[in-house]
């Protein structure tokens, strides 16, 4: 038997009932004689512990079983009422083998009669009481625990992901090429680089204000994804393009950077060049979903090859909503798409 198979409250019973039973049956079976006699004593307590386990282990995985069906809160009173009808009724049974292997073991003499196993009968239904009561305690223990550990990995996950998005916000990358081009800017033109500075401040402003909340109308993130790009284009001239709608409506929500992280994961792991450029595309689904989709032109050697920021999207929309993102991948094209949510998360 592997000790996983009972948790540690139901091996704490066991064990401090084994006793208990193993001195109360002999004693009713076999008199004093289990007392005093060695074999005798050997012999019924080798019997008794093999017939006690056969038992529990019937019973216990009939409970659970029955657990397993009417699982729910609501249905305690069904479970139990289930429970005590199908474990008495094998309680009955196992009365009965119990005589049986007791009357046909050698050196114990004992003799199979229906008056000796009426009381074992009687005092098994006031075990499966006390088994039944205890057994659904046990469960409601480990729905607890397991809540309680659910409930951790779900704060962990969440930490993670602030931690991530954070991480993305504050990306040391993006601040030194963004520094690099403006000092390219100053000296080249003066008037795009006023307008590159005016950008990169309402990209810091709107991070900043986007921390804040869980969800942000879809508008505004295309409308910070218009400056973000302007910035990109700056940078990469041709080789980047980025094609997405300039509003959107602003009854539905995503979590806020969404669409930058998918932008930056797309530029992140594919090469580019004013002869074959990155082409995003983002397109505003009927079913209210946004789908942001990029040639596939893999770099031959990425620092990145991992997509943290999806990963951290998909834990997001998991901890926000039962609606997932989807990922498709081709030869040509990669394309992620993220429901859009119809109500803010208060925080």
């Amino acid at each position: 038997m592997k000790p996983d198979f009972f948790s540690k409250y139901e091996w704490w019973y066991h064990l401090a009932m084994m006793p208990v039973f193993f001195a109360v049956g002999n004693y009713y079976f076999i008199g004093s004689g289990y007392f005093t006699d060695p074999d005798t004593f050997i012999i019924a307590s080798l019997l008794v512990s093999v017939l006690y386990w056969f038992s529990i282990v019937t019973l216990t995985l009939l409970v659970r079983w029955i657990i397993n069906h009417y699982p729910g809160v609501d249905q305690t009173t069904k479970r139990l009422l289930v429970m005590l009808f199908y474990v008495g009724s094998i309680t009955m049974l196992l009365a009965i083998f119990d005589v049986w292997a007791y009357s046909i073991t050698p050196g114990l003499k004992v003799q199979f009669a229906w008056h000796t196993v009426w009381p074992i009968m009687v005092l098994g239904a006031f075990f499966d009481v006390f088994l039944c009561a205890m057994l659904g305690l046990f469960y409601s223990l480990e729905q607890w625990r397991k809540n309680e550990a659910e409930s951790e990995k779900l704060q962990r996950m969440s930490l993670q992901t602030q931690l991530d998005a954070l991480k993305g916000q504050v990306n040391p990358h993006f601040l030194f090429n963004s520094l690099n081009t403006l000092s390219s800017l100053i000296s080249e033109d003066q008037d795009m680089a006023e307008t590159f500075v005016e950008d990169l401040a309402k990209i810091y402003r709107y991070i900043l204000q986007a921390g804040k909340t869980e969800l942000i109308p879809l508008k505004s993130e295309l409308n910070f994804l218009q400056t973000y790009s302007r910035l990109l284009h700056v940078r990469y001239g041709k080789s980047l393009q980025i094609i997405a709608p300039e509003s959107g409506p602003g009854d539905l929500f995503v979590p806020p950077l969404a669409l930058q992280i998918l932008v930056d994961n797309a530029i992140n792991h594919n090469a580019m060049s004013a002869g074959k450029p990155l082409v995003i595309e983002i397109e505003i689904a009927f079913s209210q979903r946004i789908a942001i989709k990029n040639n596939m032109q893999t770099k031959i050697r990425s620092i990145r090859t991992t997509r943290a920021g999806l990963a951290s999207l998909k834990a997001k929309y998991k901890e926000l909503s039962n609606r997932e993102v989807r990922v498709e991948q081709n030869e040509e094209n990669f394309i992620v798409s993220l429901p859009l949510l119809s109500e803010p998360v208060r925080v």
